[in-house]
């Protein structure tokens, strides 16, 4: 989201080139106003050719189908961000060093908000427990990677999911 109003001192933003872009400027702090990307993590648990989806239960995107993930805690690595994110939304726990990474980037924007993201995988062999649908979640289910285009996914899934597959044994 684009603010309108200083975090520090409330005045109105205007704009200013600053570092090379249009940045949002205060005027009476006399400092640009940064936008930073919100870093998330999600763990791609896969099984032969399938990967554990869970289903959305809230906004952005409810009803869609992704890789358990969110967004990391202050102060916390991704590897255990991912871990605990996987244990929140599906029941399973996984030691954060047997995860695999497969790719840090930038999403696509939803609703104004930017994500930095970062993917692993692991074996199902590796985690603990039986998956059930936890926070965030209305279900979860093992998908293949061929019934993938039969679901309303978010964008990243697809990509990740063969990615996955791919990358471990």
């Amino acid at each position: 989201m684009t603010p309108n109003y200083c975090p520090q001192c409330g005045a109105e933003l205007g704009e200013r080139h600053v570092e090379g872009r249009e940045r949002k400027w205060c005027a009476d702090c006399e400092r640009p106003v940064f936008r930073n990307a919100v870093p998330c993590a999600d763990v791609a648990v896969v099984r032969g050719d399938e990967v554990l989806l869970v289903e959305r239960s809230v906004p952005p995107d409810a009803g869609a189908w992704t890789i358990p993930g969110g967004h990391l805690e202050l102060e916390e690595e991704p590897r255990e961000g991912a871990a605990r994110e996987l244990e929140e939304e599906t029941g399973l726990r996984v030691d954060a060093g047997k995860l695999v990474l497969l790719e840090a980037t930038q999403l696509d924007a939803i609703d104004g908000k930017h994500v930095v993201s970062v993917a692993y995988a692991v074996n199902a062999a590796d985690v603990a427990g039986t998956p059930t649908a936890g926070s965030d979640a209305a279900a979860v289910e093992w998908v293949s990677l061929l019934e993938l285009e039969k679901r309303t996914l978010r964008p990243q899934v697809p990509r990740r999911a063969e990615k996955a597959v791919r990358s471990l044994p």
